[in-house]
């Protein structure tokens, strides 16, 4: 029987040092540090990232940059250093408690020079005080002499060899060190500033060493057989995103702190979090854990004290994507937000309304009106996706990347996830101020951007990316041009509510955004005009010609544990009619209610064994699952749903080092709740249709329904 709250490894394996680095991630929805050893290991991936700290880096415009490392704590016995490195390890342990955000660690370990110690090392991210981190580092030695404790702030971090921080500075006030960095482009002061107490034992001696860019406190200890020697590294760090004087702020946040006060702290505000979020699952403890894990993920990268941010692709916690975020906070992540923390999703809408101007700036650069957002954003709303990328097999070749060009169906999404959040939360006030504009500002943008073909007689979408990143350069793709329509419809419906509820906004609007009859009509003609093949059966075609590619039955190529899109190349892939993921099932998905089940049925029996479902898109098991759930296909549902729930945890895709799959996390989810729970919910109230995998007894969640907190159990 596995723990349902607690992620436990019990053998150091160094191969797998990456994958273990982001799945014991500590953070606190202001950063996330990687689970690096406090000791270093040689060729770690040692990283703490820091919402917002964003700075200039050549070929991907920026990258959220490796903070001032905060966790070396170097440990000596009688002048022996500890290493996982040398010497000889008896017994490692080490745990995540998700219920507290608290990582522990245990080593019985034997020095070079004979000499035996157990060493646990604790640490945690605080919910209580965002700026706060904190370390124990305990030490039982089977010999006498003197063990020393060495903490230090490290300020040459670096994003895997590209170095962002210049020193500003360093320093001591009185028992608080500080070091002082700012960022080379974008001058983002970052201060962290730590303290070193004796919390059991003998203390002999303490020091403060003024080492260049890495400031060290030392407490000396007498050591003596089987006694526990204990000491705490107490950091604060705070950046001029937060405050003019970042030096101030941290020695404040410092002042006082101390292990035990705030290790209750924090465990209270977590108990909060997981009373609004937590599910609950009996009779499947792998399931019941992944769940766990995923929200615990999310809920360490989410922003709930600053609007201005996003959740990257990979929260925080790992290089990949640079800390870019997609599509995959808002049809992925939000949901989670928007039922269980509506306070979170709407810090996040915060963040897509304050950056308007830069989808605005796109839009006209490209020749549309409205609001054009990137396929890749950043701290300024501008797109920041790479044009170039090495390719996968050859780096000595370069692959062009067309998704920031035309993946355009973000706009549509943001404009979804606004929908969602409103109706969810009823946050009319939010919506009339900031809602509503981004709907009608995107629906500008797919008005101008749609295409009329004359010889057809219809309107269109060419030269675009569908989520479905296999195939690019298309024409009319059925997600895109569905999305664009819904977008168009649903603006004209905001037009008219707002019209009724709030007639000064609606006419500051009509006037800001040039909402002139004329163009209206328009819209109306977009709508009636937009080009959708969708067969007698309900089939609806992925892409146009997409029937014409070539089929390619993929469970003929088991077993493999590569890509289809490895295997045959990506132009060879293109050519197939394999997908990364499914496009029109994730449409019949956000649009569920416009759908009858036969036509999802006809839709899920063509695009299913055509989807590379294990090395694919991390993005698709997660809604294949509840897609599966509402064809009554209750075997393949939980197939989906583990290769979700196992991507990070088990490292599926063999890809977890460069961080948590965060738009699977919050899938996972959306599975659990929308999928296996069936959860429903309209203007007259919610309703449930529960498949329950075989073996699950029982399933509980909590969600918010216009900010009056609901319970759901379910019984197998």
């Amino acid at each position: 029987m596995i723990s349902t709250w607690s992620i436990e490894e019990t053998a150091f394996e160094p191969e797998s040092l990456p994958h273990k680095e982001t799945i014991f991630t500590i953070g606190n929805g202001y950063l996330s540090t990687r689970g690096a050893f406090e000791e270093v290991y040689p060729g770690d991936r040692r990283a703490t990232f820091v919402h917002g700290v964003f700075d200039d880096v050549p070929t991907v415009f920026t990258e959220l940059v490796n903070a001032p490392d905060w966790l070396p704590f170097h440990i000596f016995l009688n002048g022996e250093r500890f290493g996982l490195e040398r010497g000889k390890i008896n017994k490692f342990e080490r745990s995540l408690d998700l219920s507290t955000g608290l990582l522990r660690r245990r080593i019985d370990w034997t020095s070079p020079g004979g000499m035996t110690a157990v060493i646990e090392f604790e640490r945690f991210a605080s919910l209580a005080d965002q700026h706060c981190l904190f370390i124990r580092c305990k030490v039982t030695p089977d010999f006498s002499g003197m063990v020393e404790f060495r903490a230090a702030i490290n300020g040459s971090s670096d994003n895997e060899g590209f170095a962002h921080w210049k020193p500003a500075g360093q320093g001591r006030r009185g028992d608080l060190a500080y070091l002082c960095s700012r960022t080379r482009q974008t001058n983002v002061e970052y201060v962290s500033a730590m303290r070193l107490e004796a919390i059991e034992g003998s203390c002999l001696t303490s020091e403060f060493w003024d080492a260049d860019n890495a400031p060290t406190l030392i407490l000396r200890m007498a050591a003596r057989p089987g006694e526990t020697l204990a000491a705490g590294k107490y950091v604060a760090v705070a950046t001029s995103r937060d405050d003019a004087q970042p030096l101030e702020l941290a020695l404040t946040h410092l002042a006082g702190a101390s292990w035990q006060p705030a290790l209750e702290a924090n465990a209270s505000a977590w108990a909060d979090v997981w009373r609004d979020c937590d599910v609950e699952i009996d009779g499947d403890d792998e399931a019941q854990l992944a769940v766990r894990f995923c929200l615990y993920q999310l809920q360490i990268a989410a922003p709930r004290h600053d609007d201005r941010v996003n959740i990257g692709a990979k929260t925080l916690s790992g290089f990949g994507y640079r800390g870019h975020s997609f599509w995959d906070t808002e049809i992925f992540m939000l949901p989670v937000f928007i039922y269980t923390a509506p306070q979170i999703a709407r810090n996040l809408l915060n963040y897509r309304y304050q950056r308007l101007a830069g989808a605005r700036a796109k839009a006209k650069m490209n020749g549309y009106e409205g609001a054009q957002f990137p396929w890749e954003s950043a701290d300024t709303g501008e797109e920041v996706t790479p044009t170039w990328v090495p390719h996968f097999a050859d780096r000595t070749k370069i692959v062009r990347i067309w998704t920031g060009d035309i993946e355009i169906h973000i706009s549509a999404d943001i404009a979804y996830a606004v929908i969602q959040y409103w109706r969810a939360s009823g946050d009319d006030a939010w919506f009339i101020a900031k809602g509503a504009e981004l709907v009608l500002d995107t629906a500008r943008f797919w008005a101008s951007r749609a295409e009329w073909n004359v010889e057809l007689n219809r309107f269109e979408y060419n030269n675009v990316i569908g989520p479905d990143e296999y195939h690019d350069r298309i024409d009319n793709n059925a997600y895109t041009n569905r999305m664009a329509q819904w977008n168009l419809e649903t603006g004209l419906e905001v037009l008219a509510w707002l019209a009724d509820h709030a007639p000064q906004r609606y006419h500051e609007l009509v006037a800001d955004l040039d909402l002139s009859p004329e163009k209206l009509t328009h819209w109306r003609e977009v709508i009636a005009g937009i080009y959708l093949n969708i067969g007698a059966d309900g089939l609806i075609e992925q892409f146009e010609g997409f029937y014409q590619r070539k089929y390619i039955d993929l469970a003929a190529l088991e077993p493999r544990s590569i890509s289809a899109q490895q295997l045959f190349d990506i132009d060879g892939c293109a050519e197939t009619q394999v997908l990364k993921q499914p496009d029109v099932l994730m449409l019949q998905y956000l649009l569920k209610e416009q759908y009858t089940p036969q036509q999802v049925r006809t839709n899920y029996e063509f695009y299913s064994p055509r989807t590379d479902h294990t090395y694919g898109s991390s993005l698709g098991p997660s809604i294949q699952t509840i897609m599966a759930c509402e064809v009554n296909l209750a075997d393949d549902a939980y197939v989906h749903f583990m290769r979700a729930a196992r991507a990070d945890l088990r490292d599926e895709r063999g890809n977890a080092g460069d961080g948590i799959h965060g738009a699977s996390a919050g899938g996972v989810w959306q599975a659990v709740v929308f999928g296996f729970a069936g959860l429903r919910l309209s203007d007259h109230g919610w309703k449930i249709r529960p498949r329950l995998p075989m073996g699950w007894k029982r399933l509980k969640f909590h969600f918010f329904d216009h900010g009056q907190r609901q319970v759901v159990e379910v019984w197998g």
